[in-house]
Parts: structure tokens; sequence; C-alpha cells
């Protein structure tokens, strides 16, 4: 790896009132005060400029199926050379990777410094034809993203991003036009699931995934199904209408199944059972490119 800055100045920001800040890369809109950091933990005031504090400082690189992902059905049978880092802009109580999501960076937990040319020159060498932005929540470190992107379109290497699509038009019409491929999460077709079970809205993620897809990229979107929260036929099939009805009946869908973890057990795990009628649900009503996931 390289040496490089602790901290990198991040876009998508406005002074407020004194030496406040309005983070305007996901629809949270943190208010952060001098020396604090928004929800997501990866973006500071300091002195009055919001800097990034994931910038250029991966925590987890590996090289992954592209299926993995979960992409079905763009550029199958290759390897991706995966990045993410500390934080989320999401509270999901069902975390199912909260190690990274909830984390943070200080002195002890700060990796080497890996720049976006440094990404883009590691991919080929490793067999890679893709770059994916994955683990944790790529629109907490979009600068780096979007660096990466840039470069790697240049040197035609393409690049996914695995999001839960919690980003402002804003951001997302600077960051997605350079992305070719997205799994974006769905985590639950109603308000009321948003905002108890991750402290969200549902909107700002229907709102990506309608700019991604009419972007042309390729798109493919993933439930993780919970018993008793969002498995509802009625919600299982207001969400079918949106796709249809927005989207489109041939962009991949998957449904995974969920696992007790974090702060949430009350759930059992999911059954291969429901998953497999809810497939069968929406196979008899065209979708034809219906994926499961988690299923053992």
């Amino acid at each position: 790896m390289q040496t490089g800055p602790q901290t990198a100045k991040a876009r998508w920001w406005k002074k407020a009132e004194g030496k406040t800040l309005k983070c305007q890369l996901c629809p949270r809109e943190c208010a952060i005060a001098e020396g604090r950091k928004g929800f997501c933990q990866v973006r500071q005031n300091i002195g009055g400029e919001l800097f990034s504090l994931s910038y250029g400082y991966p925590v987890a690189i590996h090289v992954d199926p592209i299926e993995k992902k979960p992409l079905a059905e763009f550029m199958p049978g290759t390897r991706t050379f995966s990045i993410g880092t500390y934080g989320c802009n999401l509270n999901c109580s069902f975390c199912q990777n909260y190690q990274l999501s909830r984390g943070s960076y200080n002195e002890q937990s700060r990796s080497d410094y890996a720049s976006p040319e440094l990404i883009v020159e590691l991919a080929p060498k490793h067999g890679c034809s893709s770059i994916a932005f994955t683990y944790n929540e790529p629109t907490v470190f979009a600068e780096y993203a979007f660096d990466i992107a840039t470069l790697a379109k240049r040197a035609q290497i393409p690049t996914v991003i695995v999001s839960n699509g919690y980003i402002t038009l804003e951001a997302a019409r600077d960051l997605y036009p350079l992305i070719n491929a997205a799994n974006i999460d769905m985590k639950g077709f109603s308000e009321e699931f948003y905002r108890d079970m991750t402290g969200a809205r549902l909107k700002p993620v229907l709102d990506a995934m309608e700019y991604f897809h009419k972007l042309g990229k390729h798109l493919e979107i993933t439930n993780l199904v919970i018993p008793g929260k969002n498995d509802d036929p009625l919600m299982i099939s207001a969400f079918l209408d949106w796709v249809e009805g927005v989207l489109d009946k041939s962009v991949p869908l998957h449904f995974s199944a969920y696992h007790p973890d974090y702060k949430y057990d009350k759930s059992p795990a999911t059954s291969p059972e429901s998953l497999r009628s809810i497939r069968a649900e929406a196979a008899k009503r065209g979708f034809n490119h219906v994926y499961l996931g988690n299923i053992f």
C-alpha cells in the first residue's frame, strides 16, 4: 500500500449556521458541528470544512465472484475486485454486516492508504474484470468511489456498487453515471418498516433505483426477507407492482433469507419455503429473473 493523508475534503455539503455544516450526501442531511462526525461516523467537520475519513482507507479488500455481490446477470462467471470501508448511513437493527457498518476510524483501526490509482491498478493484476464498492455502504465513501470509478472508466474497467440506495439525487447524479451496475437493497416496501427497522425513509431509495434504471444501467434489487416484518404477501405484491410500473419486470430481483443478528432477534430465520413461495408468486406475474439467496 501507500502513505497518504489522514483525511480528504468531502463533496456534497454546505455551510449552515456558525461553524455547523450540512452534509448533502444522503437524505439524513446531518447538521455537523465543528469537531463532530455525521451519523455515518466517517464524515467530520474539521475547522469548518467537511472531510471524508474513509477516503483511501479501505478496511476490506477481496477478490469475489461477481455473483456474490449479488449480481446474477452482469458479467457472470467473472471476478470483481471488492473494497469496503467503515460506516453506514442507515441504522438497521438487523444488520448482517455490523462490524463494518457500525465501525469507525481511529489510530488503531486505520488501514494503509490505497489511492484510487492503486485500486484501478490492482484489479486486473488480481484477475478481476471489474471493481466493486461493497461490504459496508458505498454512499458514505462516495468521494473515493467517484475518483476510482472515474479512473476505472478511462481504463475500461467496469465498476459496480452494492448499496442501500440512501443517497440524495444531487450526489447520485454525480456518482451513478460512472457506475456500470448496481445491486440496491430494498429493505422492506413500507415507510413504517424503514422508520422502525432502519431509522430512514423508503422514498429516497425508490428514487435512487428509478434514477439508476433511467440511466440505462444494469440494476438488480435485493430484499432481505424478515419473517413477520417485511414478508407480508401484500407488501411483497406492492413491491412487485412498483417494479413493474416504474422499472421493468426484467429487472433481476433477489429475495434473501434473514438470520438473527446484531440487535434484532425477534424474528426466526427465514425458511427456504417462504422464499420459494415469493419466487413462485413473482413468476406467476411474469417476473422471470428472480433469485433466492442465503439458502443453505
